[in-house]
């Protein structure tokens, strides 16, 4: 897929991977609808790719009320969405049982009901054009749950699944599907489990085993670029981490092969 013009959608666009994501794509000529939170940081980041190239969209992803439509209101904007990019994610970490409600409906609205939403708002057009791209970023913690961040790991497991699902779906549409699992990468979710000392013990056992080496967001940034254009089916980084996502993905690879030759793509 050549990004040069494509329009990007891209969710969690402020900080992180997300707003190095954007700087990547707009280097690469993409035109952007950025999704976040906060409208100062995002206004902010417009004006730095330029409002030629990129608009603001603030939403609050826990609510249900302000994703409603979201889809319809960038395009009725920006014009007909190429890539979807649900790059959003909520960490919450320390004791599952210490958790609010609140706070675990905001995980599992973020993470795993907004990306499925989204998907749900953009394919009918991507579909009726026969063209685009969907990205899930999920986390190698969807294939390795870990104690202080359950509903996090519940979450990122469920988004392969909803990915994998996707891929079947859409095959023979022209629309492709990016599963993105990565680790450790120097973002503020990093500093959330170095704070809480049974997740900061799993972080060091998997340092000095040399599994868990941390990513630069630009790094991966890129790479999830490249991936678009490829139009990959997974990301995986670290790469010393693959093996477990890959090992992971073999029942979901079976049930391909089981339903090989059928067609699954809507009618």
């Amino acid at each position: 897929m050549d990004l040069a013009n494509a329009h990007v959608v891209v969710t969690g666009a402020s900080r992180g991977i997300g707003r190095e994501l954007v700087e990547v794509l707009a280097d690469r000529g993409a035109r952007l609808a950025l999704v976040a939170r906060s409208r100062d940081a995002l206004d902010a980041l417009v004006r730095e790719i330029g409002d030629e190239r990129a608009a603001a969209f603030p939403c609050d992803l826990a609510d249900s009320v302000a994703i409603d439509g979201l889809i319809d209101r960038i395009e009725a904007t920006r014009g007909p969405i190429d890539v979807l990019v649900n790059n959003a994610g909520l960490d919450h970490t320390g004791a599952f049982t210490a958790m609010t409600a609140a706070q675990l409906r905001a995980v599992i609205e973020v993470n795993l009901i907004a990306t499925a939403e989204l998907c749900r708002q953009v394919l009918p057009g991507m579909t009726r054009r026969g063209h685009g791209h969907v990205v899930n970023v999920s986390s190698i913690a969807g294939s390795l749950p870990s104690a202080g961040v359950i509903a996090y790991c519940a979450t990122k497991a469920g988004v392969n699944q909803f990915t994998a699902g996707l891929r079947a779906e859409l095959k023979h549409t022209g629309i492709g599907t990016t599963l993105v699992e990565i680790g450790p990468a120097a973002t503020q979710m990093m500093d959330h489990l170095r704070d809480y000392e049974p997740t900061a013990k799993g972080v060091r056992r998997l340092e000095r085993l040399g599994l868990a080496p941390e990513l630069d967001p630009r790094v991966v940034a890129t790479a999830m670029a490249d991936a678009i254009t490829a139009r990959r089916r997974h990301l995986r980084m670290p790469k010393r981490q693959a093996p477990i996502s890959a090992i992971a993905e073999l029942p979901r690879r079976i049930g391909s092969l089981v339903t090989l030759g059928l067609k699954t793509a809507p009618r």
